[in-house]
């Protein structure tokens, strides 16, 4: 175990906090390249019906996918906590009982997908033209969705074990894969968004499976026999209660901007819709060092907590908070100053470059107000304390984005300027609300161990 394992509760913050961010941030950077380039190659092969339709099917995988991460969230807590308390005996019940609570919702998940396709394409507004796109796109994801649980739950227990190089390894062959096939599918056989699809679904099952057999050759903690995996209700209620307000916060968070997604259809058709696509996969890309860091964050302080050193913790909170501040001000310059630039790697549509630069440069400012829900969120994560993001993330999507979107949007006459002006403005709500939960102190109350604690007085 030890070669997986990272002790974040000793050494230098910076140093230590920058270490875990590196490889986790170029591994989820890889990753986010599956989806650029389908966008990327789809634009250029087969146009905007295609880059609208993707774009609505890739929001809903993603909603479905963040529940996974929420859950796993919970998992990398879990075990980030309990190897700081030295608690070994509960780290192996964890990985079991994470992985089989996402193996069956995989499947439930999968089912319930391919089942309600064109319901749920229909209320998202899908034009015409880009349905079949959007439909067979959403099919073949939701049926390889038990590689994507499978990966990003081995990606959380590595983290919780302070190892983020491990599943870097993997996710870059996975990459070069996923592109190779794009290629091939798309351009070679004109298979469009099903070959867009099918790449990624393969390239995910291949990252999954090369994890594996990575760790069960190097005398992994777990060792994946069918006679290891056991069901600990313990460890699930626990997982539920950790991961579960994390995994719903992401899901209604996502699930508001595809409200906004079926507004934007609905307001501007197939440019708009290609426009706000775009607009999201940079967006997917630019959000990623803070992702890196925040969850770094959020590792160092499950150990630190577990291991009952809350300077280190407070300590953590402002290094990371610091770094995503400066990532976020690269990012706002560079979204003002080459917005065209940026959709004309997607193709050359006018119509589509002038309405999402609009979009664009409204949307921009989400990134001055960002880092500080972030960080926050970051803070609430690792102690066990999710509720208070669920708290946080729902109030400013469903009070304040939505309602925003469809009064600057729609009944003002703004168009995707207002949609994408109610971003940032929801982001401003709820990083004032985070700001406020953290500064009561309400999150030192670690709910991992004292409720391991709890169970055992009992």
């Amino acid at each position: 175990m030890s070669a997986f394992t990272r002790d974040l509760t000793k050494g230098n913050v910076w140093k230590q906090l920058i270490l875990f961010a590196i490889p986790f941030f170029a591994s989820n950077l890889i990753q986010s390249v599956y989806s650029l380039a389908d966008m990327m190659i789809l634009g250029n092969f087969c146009g905007k019906d295609s880059i609208s339709g993707v774009n609505t099917s890739s929001q809903i995988a993603v909603i479905v996918t963040n529940l996974a991460m929420g859950l796993s969230t919970g998992g990398t807590v879990m075990i980030g906590q309990y190897l700081g308390a030295g608690r070994q005996d509960r780290i192996k019940k964890t990985i079991s009982t994470l992985l089989i609570t996402l193996m069956v919702l995989a499947v439930i998940m999968s089912v319930g997908l391919l089942l309600t396709t064109d319901i749920v394409l229909g209320w998202l507004n899908v034009p015409t033209q880009a349905f079949w796109d959007a439909k067979i796109y959403l099919i073949i994801n939701a049926a390889g969705l038990v590689f994507v649980f499978g990966y990003n739950a081995l990606s959380a227990i590595m983290r919780g074990m302070g190892d983020s190089k491990t599943p870097l390894r993997f996710v870059t062959i996975a990459c070069v894969v996923n592109i190779v096939l794009d290629f091939v599918l798309i351009g070679l056989f004109d298979m469009g968004s099903g070959g867009a699809a099918a790449a990624t679904v393969f390239s995910q099952a291949l990252s999954m499976f090369l994890c594996i057999i990575y760790l069960t050759k190097r005398d992994f903690i777990f060792d994946f026999k069918l006679s290891s995996f056991k069901f600990d209700r313990s460890s699930f209620a626990t997982l539920m209660k950790v991961g579960l307000p994390t995994g719903i916060q992401h899901v209604a968070t996502n699930f508001s901007f595809l409200i906004l997604t079926g507004l934007i259809n609905d307001i501007g058709g197939v440019a708009a819709g290609a426009a706000s696509g775009i607009v999201n996969k940079f967006n997917g890309f630019a959000i990623l060092p803070d992702v890196a860091v925040s969850t770094s964050v959020s590792a160092m302080i499950s150990q630190n907590m577990g291991a009952k050193k809350e300077d280190r913790v407070k300590k953590a909170t402002w290094c990371g908070l610091f770094l995503v501040c400066c990532i976020s001000a690269v990012i706002f310059i560079i979204a003002n100053l080459f917005p065209k630039e940026i959709f004309r790697l997607f193709g050359s549509d006018k119509e589509l470059i002038d309405i999402g630069v609009v979009y664009m440069r409204a949307f921009s400012f989400e990134y001055v107000f960002l880092p500080f829900i972030v960080s926050f969120n970051a803070v609430f994560t690792g102690t066990g304390n999710g509720w208070i993001t669920l708290v946080t993330n729902t109030i400013s999507s469903f009070a304040v984005r939505i309602p925003l979107a469809f009064c600057l949007g729609s009944a003002a006459g703004l168009g995707v300027f207002g949609i994408g002006c109610s971003i940032p403005a929801a982001t401003f709500v709820g990083s004032s609300i985070a700001a406020i939960f953290y500064f009561s102190g309400i999150w030192k109350r670690n709910a991992v161990i004292r409720e391991e604690n709890t169970k055992q007085k009992t």
